[in-house]
């Protein structure tokens, strides 16, 4: 009897996050879930973002995101500039972010669904929360 081997979907993440110990955290608990092979490609600021996001500086061979975590606070381009700007492009408008900040004020909130973000999660994670908020993303 032959068995059926069930393949994982495969989603590449673009994760814009310049905490390492944040990006890592957020890695480690996308690889232990069952429902996708979770590919995660790191920056550290909104510039190398959106250098990622067009194929320049050493990231002429990275895969196009199906997701992008997004942190508010960020050095050189904050995360509020970067999602205005990729929702700007008709190439790059159409991929999900969710926000990933440690801010709960109201303003940052409409702020970020006034710019068409997917999701905003609140850190430190609720897991639950955050696999809910994937499994209706991706």
């Amino acid at each position: 009897m032959q068995e059926v081997i069930k393949k994982r979907k495969r989603v590449n993440i673009l994760m814009v996050e310049d905490n390492y110990l944040d990006a890592l955290l957020t890695t480690e608990i996308l690889s232990e879930t069952d429902r996708a092979d979770y590919r995660v490609n790191t920056v550290k600021d909104g510039v190398e973002g959106i250098e990622y996001l067009h194929g320049l500086d050493g990231h002429e061979n990275s895969p196009r995101p199906d997701l992008i975590l997004l942190d508010l606070n960020l050095p050189r381009m904050n995360g509020f500039d970067f999602l205005a700007r990729i929702k700007k492009e008709t190439g790059l408008k159409t991929i999900p972010v969710c926000i990933l900040t440690t801010s709960e004020t109201q303003e940052d909130i409409e702020k970020a669904k006034e710019l068409n973000t997917d999701c905003y999660l609140i850190k430190p994670l609720d897991l639950q929360e955050f696999e809910k908020a994937f499994s209706a993303i991706v």
